[in-house]
């Protein structure tokens, strides 16, 4: 394939050369014995980023989920999630498996509640209930096409969470999206919550790895759950290197990929028969459909990959697209110009 554009997930942007550097020359130690110096770095200026007490260095954005989940519950106990959040529904049922959780769904508005909606599904106090402990949001809310929570919404809704007890985690994966089209520091969307994830291997280009911040009690029994799940890492200082430069020189240039969005979705809506999708505060993913061209999700898959463009299924009509930094406007207008010629020809071929 002569070209190929890859729109799958923004976790395929690749290390920058700075990156590149930093591992080639990371002091490292071992991390299980709490001695390497970089990871070190790495958890304390994310910790300072999002203003809490202290940070964990995890593989991976579930694994940082299911830690939490650990640390904040108990087996047996319930947490309150939004209908499509991915801690629900894409991450394995590792709150049923692993947690040992129940949960009850709130159905949002691309994938936003209000305090009454999650005042609706909180039970009374019985016996026969099991003890609701935990309420996880999602900022930006991968499933709506990256909707943003504004501070407002959030705050509204944790500070039901916290007049009835529960703590509140912070699924952040890409909370730095969220920041920026909310144009705020991070901070003042984290500033509600106990704990946040976030990513550092999505559109800030880091090749591996996923923070989990909160209180350092928080962190001291995430630590032990990340034990339990197999994420105790030795030289790890290799791959926090291009962590920290991450967060040092990425953050910013997440505005570029959210205007990539903005001109591929334009584009896209305007050939008939598609629909693209952004949310009300949009930032780098969008969600097409078909369904009006007749084509399923599989004919939309396979038109686009016989020309290189890749693209993460959502059945029966629609895919989502995720812009990232290797995605350049060039690429976007390759890929409307493939698409208005497939539904050309297709529209030919069918009259």
């Amino acid at each position: 394939m002569d070209r190929i554009v890859d729109l799958r997930s923004d976790t395929l942007t690749r290390p920058t050369e700075a990156m590149w550097d930093a591992m080639h020359h990371a002091e490292v130690g071992d991390d299980v014995y709490g001695e390497d110096p970089t990871v070190t770095r790495l958890q304390e200026l994310a910790a300072h980023k999002v203003g809490m007490e202290a940070a964990l260095y995890v593989p991976s954005g579930t694994m940082g989920n299911t830690a939490a989940m650990l640390a904040h519950t108990h087996p047996g106990e319930e947490m309150i999630a939004e209908e499509l959040a991915h801690i629900y529904c894409w991450e394995a049922g590792t709150y049923a498996n692993i947690a040992g959780l129940t949960v009850r769904s709130v159905q949002g508005d691309q994938g936003i509640f209000t305090p009454q909606q999650f005042e609706e599904v909180l039970r009374p106090a019985n016996a026969h209930f099991p003890r609701t402990t935990l309420l996880c949001l999602e900022n930006s809310h991968n499933n709506a096409a990256g909707a943003v929570w504004s501070v407002d919404e959030m705050a509204a809704v944790t500070d039901v969470a916290r007049n009835n007890g529960l703590n509140v985690h912070l699924d952040g994966a890409r909370v730095f999206n969220a920041a920026t089209t909310l144009g705020v520091d991070v901070k003042q969307i984290t500033a509600t919550v106990d704990s946040v994830m976030f990513c550092v291997s999505k559109g800030l280009s880091a090749p591996v790895g996923s923070l989990l911040c909160g209180t350092r009690q928080f962190i001291d029994e995430a630590h032990r759950a990340r034990k339990r799940l197999g994420g105790a890492m030795r030289e790890a200082g290799v791959i926090a290197a291009a962590g920290v430069v991450a967060l040092e020189n990425m953050v910013d240039r997440l505005a570029e990929d959210h205007e990539t969005a903005r001109l591929l979705a334009e584009g896209l809506g305007a050939i008939d028969g598609i629909t693209a999708t952004r949310a009300p505060r949009p930032t780098n993913i969008i969600m097409v459909n078909v369904a009006d061209l007749g084509w399923t999700t599989t004919d939309l898959v396979e038109r686009w990959a016989a020309a290189g463009i890749k693209c993460n299924p959502r059945p029966p009509h629609g895919v989502r697209l995720v812009t990232n930094r290797h995605a350049s406007q060039q690429d976007v207008a390759y890929v409307l110009d493939v698409t208005r010629e497939m539904v050309r020809s297709v529209a030919i071929a069918a009259g």
